[in-house]
């Protein structure tokens, strides 16, 4: 039986899993503190839910599901931005802020690259768990990203490239 057959949480990472594992991981914290943000700028209520829901039920679970498996495998981990405190959305001056749809579309940019990120890895892993895993994670980014784009499409948001005319 050689070193890559049994189970997949014996075999060993290779460096690409370990690299895009670690660079995930670091994104992954970044996305965290970004999403504290976008939070505390937002004054529209579906967008904050979606905000938070995201943060607590998909990027933090990512968060901690590979953190685990670089922690297993004796993998240093990257370091972490600080929380970012909560502050009131009307003691944010205007000018400073973040306006609504700008956040929804830059959270959607960050959810279809996070997609791909997930397809990368997922074509490159060798260990089956992982390759799941990121499929898992892909799966939940994609729901995310179909919220809101229908919070884009209700709120009158979503900039539309150039449509063709049907004939």
């Amino acid at each position: 039986m050689g070193i890559l057959s049994g189970n997949p949480k014996e075999e060993p990472l290779h460096a690409g899993e370990v690299f895009h594992l670690w660079t995930h991981l670091h994104g992954t914290k970044g996305m965290l503190v970004t999403l504290e943000i976008f939070a505390n700028h937002t004054g529209d209520n579906d967008l904050k839910i979606l905000l938070e829901d995201l943060k607590d039920n998909c990027i933090k679970q990512e968060e901690q599901q590979v953190e685990a498996i670089l922690k297993e495998c004796g993998i240093r981990l990257p370091p972490a931005p600080p929380n970012r405190p909560n502050v009131e959305v009307q003691d944010i001056p205007a000018g400073a802020r973040f306006n609504d749809p700008e956040i929804a579309a830059l959270v959607s940019k960050d959810i279809a690259a996070g997609m791909v990120v997930c397809s990368t890895i997922m074509g490159l892993s060798i260990r089956e768990d992982i390759a799941q895993m990121f499929g898992e994670f892909h799966s939940q980014k994609s729901e995310y990203a179909a919220k809101l784009l229908t919070i884009n499409k209700e709120k009158g948001w979503l900039v539309p490239p150039p449509l063709m005319a049907r004939n």
